[in-house]
């Protein structure tokens, strides 16, 4: 079924143009959004055009708005399973090793592999192009006068040529089906060995904080949408960063150094409330003084708002914040769908042996942002690389190494007063 309009030419009848019914993809979630069979169970019928819903419809699968969708081009699999910009070797055409991510930990997992079995087939399936970069620097970039083209250190084609890996970009894993030893992806099925989740963690959800008003910054896609936003240099915004933990902080601080006026808001009394001393909290403070950031301690946030140009916080204490932009920094969570699909152990993340880093289900590990270990996250880039090298060893013909996992060091990166805890 087709969707008409009525074109009018002179001096001729009116003859209907069919215009092509699209879809649209969430960016969040993978989900997609079909004009064609619409989505009846929020009210939306088939045949309902992208532009006609509401700005307040919700993805049904996550919760996140229509300014969170985008346009999506269904894009055809060749032989190996990649697209035309997409490395393709023939070793890769067997199942093989699939990763789920392209993050810090799935680029290291697939040079894991690769350090230790040169032949065997590793696909790479993401959600963004894959491309490789230090996840750190997105909250000291500004301080450091580094521009968006340098942050990107391999483009995603290129760290797959180099690596022997099948990339396929701008792909959502949607779910695993156990039995099969098959993957689901926006893309079509892809067939598994062993399967590697490495898709990390993302933004937590607050219906305080609407999205559709509130940066969730977490990757390099957010963060040029982001640093695009700000506008030329020189030219100061007002901020508000809700949240006072490590990312705000480092934020916080990296916004002020570029010239930002900037509203750090947390329910805690201090900065760095679960990680720092209270005389850690209180240096940090003393080495703000100089610069433009207002600290705003024990607020809750109520509600955020758009008036005109502005958003408005209005908050517990009875103070409206008033600002440019409002970044959500309130944690992290685990997306669990692909968890649940296979019937994972779950344990606020993807529970996973503490030696091994495997699952429940024998031929799947994971690491990352996504684990827990004995129902505790540790989403640091430090455990990563080890994480990698035990899962490699243990899925090649190598000796098994054993994972023990230790508190990591976190080394807080606010510049002004920059210290280890």
């Amino acid at each position: 079924m087709s969707a008409t309009t009525a074109v009018v030419r002179r001096g001729a009848p009116v003859e209907p143009a069919v215009l092509e019914f699209r879809q649209y993809i969430c960016r969040a979630c993978g989900l997609i959004y079909d004009e064609e069979k619409g989505d009846p169970d929020s009210g939306l019928a088939p045949g309902t055009r992208f532009e006609d819903i509401p700005d307040d419809w919700e993805c049904p699968l996550c919760g996140v708005t229509k300014s969170d969708f985008e346009p999506h081009a269904v894009v055809a699999l060749n032989r190996t399973g990649g697209t035309r910009d997409t490395v393709n070797m023939t070793r890769c055409d067997a199942a093989g090793v699939v990763i789920v991510g392209a993050g810090t930990a799935g680029w290291t997992m697939a040079r894991a592999i690769r350090e230790r079995d040169a032949d065997m087939p590793i696909t790479l399936v993401t959600g963004c192009n894959g491309a490789v970069y230090d996840k750190p620097l997105l909250s000291v970039a500004m301080a450091k006068a580094i521009g968006l083209p340098s942050m990107v250190k391999e483009t995603g084609n290129d760290a797959a040529r180099r690596l022997g890996v099948r990339l396929i970009p701008e792909t959502f894993a949607i779910s695993i089906t156990r039995e099969s030893n098959t993957l689901r992806t926006t893309r079509g099925a892809i067939k598994y060995k062993q399967l590697i989740l490495a898709h990390g963690a993302t933004p937590r959800t607050d219906e305080r904080l609407p999205r559709s008003l509130c940066w969730a910054i977490n990757d390099l896609r957010c963060y040029t949408r982001f640093r695009e936003a700000l506008g030329k240099p020189r030219q100061p915004q007002h901020i508000a960063i809700v949240g006072a933990g490590l990312v705000g902080c480092e934020m916080a601080n990296d916004l002020a150094l570029a010239g930002h006026v900037v509203v750090l808001v947390d329910i805690a009394t201090r900065p760095l409330a679960s990680l720092a001393t209270e005389q850690e909290s209180d240096a940090l403070l003393s080495a703000w003084a100089a610069l433009p950031i207002t600290f705003q301690g024990g607020t809750r946030i109520e509600q955020v708002t758009r008036q005109g140009k502005k958003l408005v916080i209005d908050t517990d204490i009875r103070i409206a914040i008033n600002v440019d932009h409002v970044i959500s920094a309130t944690g992290l969570q685990t997306p669990s769908r692909l968890a649940e699909s296979a019937g994972l152990d779950w344990n606020n993340g993807i529970a996973v042996a503490p030696d091994s880093l495997a699952t429940n289900v024998k031929n799947i590990f994971a690491l990352g942002d996504c684990i827990s270990i004995n129902g505790q996250a540790y989403r640091f880039i430090e455990p990563i690389a080890k994480q990698a090298c035990v899962i490699a060893s243990r899925i090649t013909d190598g000796e098994p190494l054993t994972y023990a996992h230790t508190r990591p060091v976190i080394r807080v990166k606010t510049t002004s007063k920059a210290f280890t805890v």
